[in-house]
């Protein structure tokens, strides 16, 4: 009996090992990285002209360049990171990031909680209407649908005046999906940022005319934590003093808002893949290798709750199942979240975008694959247990040598299915700046507002890559069960 209770507490403590074990490296990491002396920065991904990404790769715009300028006129250091404007704000709260620079306005509610920087550019919103719209003025909004960017001045703008002129609104997190709600004739009307729109029709071949005049206008600052990195604050300042008084400031917001700033837009598939398909690869390439770790902890995870569902312990039996419940309980995007904001404001441990999405991946995964274990091991005939028993197998020995081996034949399949799932679930994991296939296609379309062709694009290279799995669990299948 003593022996009995010695595996029971035994495999109680394998299983939380496991799953600390998932965390704790990973945690261990992110410490690490925070005795660097780099500072930080998050911003938005789609918010030309002050931050988006060019054909190169690299983050481009009126706020990453005068970031730079302003870094090497202090000579400090820092890092950028990409997580789109909720999330940013969210990583600063939680301490992921040192600061924010995202065209952030300076407003008396966000001053409760964060501390700015002087403004180092001011902006208007303002309704615009497609060219050949027969709205003229803000009376004409009225039955309406208005677009708008979700936790942004023109949001706020638009939400305060809806019932007066009788609009409704329609909330998206990236201002090209807005803009692209407005070409479809979904809303009728959409509002930001002057200059993010003048940029947009300039570059993007949006034909817009605008309406009413330019209100709520704003300051733009770098945003940090109230009472925290008071240095950076001043720096930052200092800096932007400087690049005033040289010029370099009037250069680079003339670079973008200047007479022949605009760029011309990128057409066409071929166009596109030309120009993007570096670009393109990599991302594929993150959610490949992203995808195959997660599964493999998933995979390790998830056969050993599989083996504790169809234990005989009910304890062990119980732990297992009230685990699988939560992971397929909790959305996805949930998970994500609170491994990347939640868990640092709790505990205090930090994780990079790609561990965070890696856990959330595998924590997801593993309730599955813990399924398809139990499901194989009860699809095997009672008789083969009850034959192996009879001839004086063990209950363990009976499940290594004759249970498991035909019901991995029988999950198989699923396994490989599931690593499809996990693949595709990559696309979710945007929401926290990991730069997947889908959001490097959200990222070019920032740029070129091609939202068709390259979304035409990005699911053609996901439709030949789970194809390719496809055909390879109908070899296995054919191969090792049939």
């Amino acid at each position: 009996m003593m022996m009995k209770d010695k595996f029971r507490l035994t495999s109680i403590l394998t299983v939380l090992m496991m799953v600390v074990g998932v965390l704790l490296p990973f945690a261990e990491l992110s410490a690490q990285d925070q005795t660097d002396k780099t500072y930080v920065f998050a911003t938005d991904t789609t918010f030309a002209p002050f931050e988006f990404q060019d054909a190169e790769g690299n983050f481009v715009g009126i706020d990453m360049d005068l970031l730079d300028a302003i870094a090497k006129d202090q000579g400090f250091d820092y890092e950028m990171r990409p997580l789109g404007f909720n999330a940013a704000v969210q990583a600063l709260e939680s301490g992921q990031v040192d600061a924010v620079i995202a065209g952030m306005s300076i407003t008396d509610e966000r001053k409760q909680v964060f501390d700015f920087s002087d403004a180092y550019f001011s902006a208007g919103v303002q309704f615009a209407v497609l060219e050949n719209s027969e709205i003229a003025d803000l009376e004409g909004l009225s039955g309406n649908t208005v677009a708008v960017k979700t936790g942004t001045s023109g949001a706020d703008t638009a939400n305060s005046l809806k019932e007066e002129y009788n609009f409704d609104v329609t909330q998206f997190e990236d201002s090209v999906n807005m803009y692209e709600d407005l070409q479809v004739g979904n809303a009728q009307a959409v509002i930001e940022d002057y200059p993010v729109m003048a940029y947009a029709a300039q570059t993007g071949g949006i034909d817009l005319r605008f309406i009413g005049e330019q209100m709520a206008v704003s300051d733009f600052g770098v945003a940090v934590q109230k009472g925290q990195n008071a240095e950076l604050i001043t720096m930052f300042n200092d800096g932007l003093n400087n690049i005033r008084l040289s010029g370099e400031y009037d250069e680079i917001v003339s670079n973008y808002l200047g007479e022949d700033s605009g760029a011309s837009a990128t057409t066409g598939v071929i166009s596109l893949i030309q120009e993007n398909g570096t670009t393109l690869l990599s991302g594929l390439w993150t959610t490949i290798w992203i995808s195959v770790v997660s599964i493999v902890i998933a995979m390790i995870l998830g056969i050993t709750l599989g083996l504790l569902r169809t234990s005989d312990n009910r304890l062990l039996e119980g732990l297992a199942q009230i685990y699988i419940d939560i992971m397929r309980g909790v959305p996805m995007i949930v998970l994500a979240f609170f491994v990347y904001f939640g868990i640092p404001q709790i505990t205090g441990l930090q994780f990079s975008a790609v561990i965070a999405g890696i856990i959330t991946l595998s924590l997801n995964a593993a309730a599955y694959i813990a399924e398809i274990v139990r499901g194989g091991i009860q699809a095997v005939n009672t008789g083969q247990s009850e034959a192996s028993r009879s001839l004086g197998l063990s209950r363990s020995q009976t499940m290594r040598h004759i249970i498991l081996p035909q019901a991995f034949k029988i999950m198989i399949p699923s396994f490989i299915n599931q690593f499809v799932i996990t693949m595709k679930d990559t696309s979710i994991l945007s929401v926290i700046g990991l730069v997947e296939l889908t959001q490097t296609g959200r990222i070019i379309i920032a740029r070129t507002y091609q939202s068709g062709a390259m979304w035409l694009i990005v699911g053609v290279m996901y439709i030949l890559i789970i194809t390719l799995l496809t055909r390879l669990s109908g070899n296995i299948e054919k191969k090792y069960i049939y």
